[in-house]
């Protein structure tokens, strides 16, 4: 990989924060919410669960249509009605005073689905050989905006409460449209084929290598997202550990797996070395959560779960929208990495159902054992991919475009 040169830089430092401000906001909710809910006068365990995941299904919903909006209108229009979507959804949910209505403005918040046409802006405005590099950025932004909503989340909301914090996304939303369009460089804009809209993008999601990458993004949020149906129940009632010291445990667990991640990011350059190591992670992320499950009241055991399960989840969360986008033709970007995010948030809201049922039927512990099992399917969609890529090819091609008639 050669340097990155000052507008790449730039753009990449610049995405990273708009990119990161949303997620931030969304993620503060996480470490608390499971807690906050079951104070609420219609509460279940399934609507716990869906009220933490369902904003994955507005954005199953949308991402590919703005991602195809995006390659049409340009990324920053895209993105700016994704942010205010997403602000108007923050608002709904801060003014409600049930479940069902923060179920609703989760849903809304899921309709701002702009992380399609924001990571197809950084490969825009960057070149193919430093893509991994701005991917890698903006994947450890996410990991920053992880920890620190993990370690904030508790004590603003002890500060605001929920609705404080839910009003604190929008603003955070509204700072990110601010960012995009004051700094944010503004890409050429590459128009795509009037033909190419449904045989290309057909064509592109059928091809092997997209599957499995799809897939796995699909099983990543789903298992990261039944998690913290049952993990900050587990912190404050089996380890009675209070809501306020939860980050103790959070802080040295994603230190070290934003090490991890800088030390093996650079492994994954070829398609097939790449599935190599994701089946790693994906047996790291299932003992993670076994560990979850029998640690029982032992906070250190906990503690090395967590380093597993969270150090295997940053690597691909940061590699996998790397690989998309550079097998991924130019003209259809936006609509890749809309396919791709329509799949990690269908996952996410796949996930919040399951974690939800699973609590009401098997307890704390029984969430994390129904995630641990996820792994047996996610597992050989990853080997039979990488069997399939070995028998063929061990670099990475951009797939073609395929025009239709």
């Amino acid at each position: 990989m050669s340097k990155l040169s000052p507008l790449e830089r730039r753009s990449a430092l610049t995405l990273a924060c708009v990119i990161s401000l949303r997620l931030f906001g969304l993620f503060l909710i996480m470490p608390v919410f499971s807690l906050y809910a079951q104070k609420m006068p219609d509460a279940t365990p399934l609507l716990i669960g869906l009220a933490l995941g369902v904003y994955g299904l507005g954005q199953v919903l949308l991402q590919i249509p703005l991602g195809l909006l995006s390659d049409r209108i340009g990324r920053k229009p895209a993105i700016t009605l994704g942010l205010l979507v997403f602000a108007v959804g923050g608002l709904v949910a801060a003014f409600s005073h049930s479940l069902m209505g923060i179920v609703a403005g989760r849903a809304l918040q899921g309709m701002g689905a702009v992380a399609g046409a924001g990571t197809a802006l950084a490969a825009d405005l960057t070149r193919e050989e430093n893509r991994g590099k701005v991917m890698g950025i903006i994947g450890v932004s996410i990991g920053v905006a992880f920890l620190l909503a993990l370690i904030l989340g508790p004590p603003l909301e002890a500060i605001g409460g929920l609705p404080g914090l839910f009003g604190a996304t929008s603003l955070l939303a509204l700072a990110a449209l601010v960012l995009l369009w004051l700094i944010v460089p503004t890409p050429q804009r590459q128009q795509a084929p009037a033909a190419a809209a449904f045989g290309s993008v057909l064509s592109m999601l059928r091809d092997g290598r997209m599957l499995v990458l799809n897939g796995s993004v699909f099983f990543l949020h789903m298992l990261l997202t039944a998690s913290f149906v049952g993990l900050p129940l587990l912190l404050a009632e089996r380890l009675q550990l209070p809501v306020s010291r939860h980050w103790e445990l959070y802080l040295p667990v994603m230190v070290i797996a934003a090490f991890v991640m800088g030390a093996c990011l650079h492994r994954m350059r070829e398609v097939a070395q790449s599935l190599r190591i994701v089946g790693i992670c994906v047996v790291a992320i299932g003992l993670g959560l076994l560990g979850f499950a029998w640690s029982g009241n032992h906070l250190a055991a906990l503690g090395v779960a967590a380093t597993v399960f969270f150090s295997a989840f940053n690597l691909l969360e940061a590699a996998l929208p790397s690989l998309v986008s550079r097998l991924a033709p130019a003209p259809l970007r936006g609509a890749a990495m809309g396919a791709y995010s329509t799949s990690q948030f269908l996952g996410a809201f796949v996930g919040g159902a399951v974690g939800g049922i699973a609590l009401g039927k098997l307890g704390t512990s029984g969430v994390f054992l129904c995630a641990a099992a996820m792994t047996l399917l996610w597992l050989p969609l990853v080997l039979s991919g990488a069997r399939r890529i070995r028998a063929n090819e061990a670099s990475i091609e951009a797939i073609p475009v395929v025009h239709g008639a």
